[in-house]
């Protein structure tokens, strides 16, 4: 079966079918120095995550006893097909810059319990390497990744009375093209389509922020619907390899919140160890 006769008409990279993610992979520790890391690739675009403990928390945190989590968002100058200045150069950042780094902190704090940190900030940084379409999307499946393991790193550390983690975060777009309902849109689909969706949710399908807009023509509900049905599709699929990619890290976690259920081993007095055996 071809790529136009499963999508009805409009033909994707790589023979893809309409309901299919890109290749995609998550690269765990990809950084050296940073609490948590992940290197994250959805097909060309290729994203770095890091997660920094910070010993601080904002002005209005102060003496709160709890922790807050931000994060930042930029692109490599050659990320794109032309190159962009860099926007320090500019003096601050671009309004899509803005908009694109509160969604990932939002969408991550929804997913740590901010009240079971000490007063620190996780700090995540998602650099753009190479951008080919859902640099957003791949940032906040990439960056959940790397907060989980500085977690990790601070719980097995001692740094952490309680595991913080709420629920697991992913993100996908989605849109229209041609009239076509796609999964995991690429550069050339997303600057074509009629309709573009990025969504955001919860390994179990609850929703955490969706952004869409009419770009080529309005969108019915039994569109919007299918949209939605297609992305958390993707969404269960990218829940699966963030849940592979950690599990190691998560098994660790699990057995020092156990040894810490069970409490001390229970101490012996010096006569109990030299007591001989009964004899029989």
């Amino acid at each position: 079966m071809t790529g136009a006769e499963r999508t009805g008409g409009f033909v994707r990279s790589g023979d893809r079918s309409a309901s299919a993610l890109r290749p995609v992979s998550i690269e765990l520790d990809a950084m050296k120095f940073a609490e948590g890391s992940a290197l994250v690739e959805c097909g060309d675009t290729r994203v770095l995550c890091s997660a920094s403990v910070e010993r601080r928390v904002p002005p209005f945190l102060i003496g709160k006893g709890q922790g807050w989590l931000t994060a930042e968002y930029a692109m490599l100058p050659r990320a794109t097909l032309t190159r962009s200045r860099r926007e320090v150069s500019r003096g601050r950042p671009s309004g899509r810059t803005s908009e694109i780094q509160r969604l990932i902190g939002r969408s991550l704090r929804s997913a740590v319990n901010l009240r079971k940190l000490p007063e620190v900030t996780i700090a995540v940084d998602c650099d753009v390497i190479q951008a080919d379409g859902g640099t957003r999307t791949a940032s906040i499946t990439g960056a959940y990744v790397a907060v989980v393991a500085a977690l990790a790193k601070m719980l097995l550390e001692g740094d952490l009375k309680k595991w913080p983690l709420v629920h697991s975060v992913a993100a996908v777009s989605v849109g229209i093209c041609e009239d076509e309902l796609l999964l995991d849109l690429e550069y050339v689909e997303d600057r074509d389509a009629q309709v573009d969706l990025n969504v955001v949710a919860t390994g179990e399908g609850s929703l955490i922020e969706v952004q869409g807009t009419a770009e080529g023509r309005v969108f019915t509900r039994p569109e919007f619907d299918g949209l939605l049905d297609l992305a958390l599709a993707g969404i269960a699929e990218l829940t699966e390899l963030q849940r592979s990619t950690l599990s190691e890290r998560l098994a660790d976690v699990d057995g020092a919140l156990e040894r810490r259920r069970r409490g001390p081993a229970a101490t012996r007095d010096e006569a109990s160890l030299w007591k001989r055996p009964p004899r029989v």
